[in-house]
């Protein structure tokens, strides 16, 4: 049920732009990681904490984008964090050293998450129950094309102008979005539901969030799941040239797979949305990841590293993974009506922790093997699944509307509900 005027068409493509920044300034460089290495004379592994760094600074800030946004609005917060991302672009295009790079990367993770953070309470803000899932599921096939597009954009510039041109060129894409954004997007969270930004009061309402054991069961079933996938996205430049032995232009035998796997995840939970319940929806996920990663433990163990085999069942993954995040996150959102923005921050700095320690420390100790590689996404797909076990252990059976309008009731701040739903 919409609660405001809104025009879906407009704002899911928006919206989509803002959250293809992060994976887009994740992906898109990757082709040059051999050349930017021995123009700075630094080892694989080092360059690999570029990566790090950016998501490091992405989930510190996700605790504040919500919160911030919860207080002065959804698109200021937006528009003001885009500047700092494009201005971060190019400190990154201009960088004469390594640490330099670093510096700047980390300002790219700080204003990188506004958009996707803000963007997933801006959605919640508008739409109730099956709408929502929609809106969130177009949102998610949309973003879709980012990872797949990145590294192939990123090597065709390199090739035409060298990797300090990716930066400029995200940088420009961004005020794009900016311009974009000013003329055409709305402010959804009105002054008179906002609550104040406080220091001890958001401690308390991040106190509430991470003591709710459903959220936290959700969330890092959510994150798990991903970072399945993210295992492959994070090994990218050591997958496609040292194991497959493709050039800095083929990424895409890689990512075009993977990326149509969540693509079709995420079109086939708008089609499911208010026809079969979370349940169903997410234990559909958990099937296709089971498959795929069965799939993927064979092809590592019995063939060689080579496409299609290699890929196929990472696709499938995917597949699930994005099939089951919309309802997943609705889900976490709900649990907290009356500050979405903190609880969408929270959900993000779950997930981009886990991604942070997959590329750091997991993605270099296996990206050389296919077989570590497939167990260790096994190993996080399965101890996703089990903490979806566990909360619907817990938990009573959802209706197929997946959130229900009658919560709305709770957004209505009091001294207490302002900040911790009890």
């Amino acid at each position: 049920m919409n609660r405001y005027r809104a025009n879906p068409k407009l704002l899911a493509p928006l919206l989509a732009g803002m959250a293809m920044l992060g994976p887009f300034s994740i992906d898109a460089f990757f082709p040059a990681f051999r050349i930017m290495e021995a123009e700075f004379s630094v080892t694989s592994v080092a360059m690999q904490q570029s990566l790090s760094v950016y998501l490091l600074a992405f989930a510190a800030m996700s605790l504040l984008h919500g919160p911030l946004s919860d207080a002065y609005g959804r698109r200021g917060v937006i528009l003001w964090s885009m500047l700092l991302f494009a201005a971060a672009c190019a400190g990154c295009a201009l960088a004469d050293s390594y640490r330099t790079l670093l510096v700047f990367r980390a300002l790219q993770g700080i204003g990188a998450g506004a958009g996707m953070i803000v963007g997933r309470a801006m959605i919640r803000d508008r739409y109730d129950g099956a709408d929502a899932q929609r809106l969130m599921s177009q949102v998610s096939f949309i973003f879709g094309f980012a990872p797949a597009v990145a590294p192939i954009v990123g090597g065709f510039v390199l090739g035409l102008a060298g990797w300090r041109a990716i930066f400029w060129l995200l940088g420009g894409f961004t005020l794009l979005l900016v311009a974009a954004s000013l003329a055409a997007l709305p402010e959804t969270h009105p002054r008179e539901r906002r609550t104040r930004f406080e220091v001890r009061p958001l401690l308390r309402t991040y106190r509430g969030v991470v003591g709710d054991q459903r959220f936290l069961l959700l969330g890092f079933a959510a994150s798990l799941n991903f970072a399945a996938l993210f295992t492959y996205i994070a090994s990218a430049p050591s997958v496609v040239l040292n194991l497959l032995k493709l050039s800095e232009t083929q990424f895409a035998w890689l990512f075009i797979p993977v990326i149509a796997g969540m693509m079709l995840g995420s079109a086939t939970s708008a089609r499911m949305a208010g026809k079969t319940s979370p349940l169903r929806t997410v234990s559909v996920g958990f099937g296709l990841m089971g498959i795929g990663t069965a799939l993927n433990l064979a092809s590592s163990l019995w063939l060689q590293p080579a496409v299609p085999w290699f890929v196929l069942p990472v696709g499938i993954i995917g597949m699930g993974v994005t099939l089951a995040f919309p309802t997943l996150t609705l889900l976490m959102l709900d649990r907290f009506p009356a500050v979405r923005g903190a609880a969408a921050s929270v959900q993000a700095t779950i997930s981009l922790g886990v991604s942070a320690l997959v590329s750091g420390l997991v993605a270099p100790v296996v990206d050389t093997s296919p077989i570590l590689l497939a167990l260790s996404a096994a190993a996080m797909t399965g101890s996703g699944y089990v903490l979806w076990w566990l909360y619907r252990r817990i938990t009573p059976e959802i209706g197929p509307q997946v959130l229900s309008a009658t919560r709305e009731a709770a957004v209505a701040p009091t001294p207490s509900s302002a900040h911790v739903r009890n």
